[in-house]
């Protein structure tokens, strides 16, 4: 968000990195870059167009600032508000050096916002895919819901475990003694939308019933709520598609691979 309007900024993933940075790095990340000062920077990003402000870029490190420093350190008293998006960026970019931390952002800033007169410059790969992890609501959605679970009454003393990467139609499992539940977690941009569920998703949900719970994450370019619905199925009246998509493999001969070389 640009302010508390809870208006999304349209340069979002920019504004974060930048703030973050700032608000981890400060004076080093701005010598780092080049820069004699905060205010030089900030009239460079201004010229690449990434904000129209110098009130914009402060505005967005002191969400991040009481984050990263703890205290009444900028808008502290935003509370967690933020924290998922600060989450998501740890996980992303938590363990550069300032050094390195300074060459991600330049290189997102000239593929994105070149200064005055330059070409863009390509991304490499791996930084592509994670710019884009930043724009994914469904995983804004999940860090979300990572940070704030106990939000939720039954899962107030529940341990979490990260189901993502298993594929398997929920995205956590949230356990209590001997009683578990799984929960798929959705995100939606605004206060109101469509979800849909895949069919290993649906399927979970009719296999555990009320031990499944779906979470709606709303009103994420604002300031996000979240909704707990325990046995989905029955009040959601959802309505079946069917959509067919092509799978493309490539495949080799039969080799024998303790005979092939580098």
């Amino acid at each position: 968000m640009d302010s508390e309007s809870g208006q999304r900024h349209p340069n979002y993933v920019g504004l974060n990195i930048v703030g973050y940075g700032l608000a981890r790095f400060e004076n080093d990340l701005i010598a780092a870059l080049g820069f004699d000062s905060k205010a030089a920077l900030y009239r460079d990003l201004i010229a690449r167009g990434l904000a129209k402000t110098r009130g914009t870029l402060k505005n967005r490190q002191d969400l991040f600032n009481p984050l990263v420093r703890g205290g009444r350190i900028g808008w502290w008293q935003n509370g967690d508000r933020y924290l998922h998006r600060k989450t998501q960026l740890d996980g992303l970019f938590g363990r550069l050096a300032v050094a390195e931390y300074a060459m991600m952002l330049n290189n997102y800033l000239q593929a994105e916002f070149p200064e005055p007169g330059a070409r863009k410059q390509s991304l490499p790969p791996l930084m592509k895919s994670q710019f884009r992890q930043l724009q994914e609501t469904g995983v804004e959605a999940e860090m979300y819901f990572l940070q704030n679970y106990q939000q939720v009454s039954l899962f107030a003393d529940a341990a979490i475990d990260d189901a993502r990467q298993l594929g398997d139609g929920y995205d956590f499992q949230l356990t209590l003694g001997s009683v578990y539940w799984l929960a798929e977690v959705k995100g939606l941009r605004t206060r109101t939308g469509a979800i849909r569920l895949t069919q290993n998703e649906f399927d979970k949900a009719t296999e555990f019933r009320e031990r499944f719970c779906l979470i709606v994450v709303a009103c994420l370019d604002k300031r996000p709520t979240m909704s707990a619905i325990f046995d989905p199925l029955p009040s959601l009246h959802l309505t079946r598609r069917t959509v067919v998509c092509e799978q493309v493999y490539y495949h080799t001969g039969l080799l024998d691979w303790t005979e092939l070389v580098a």
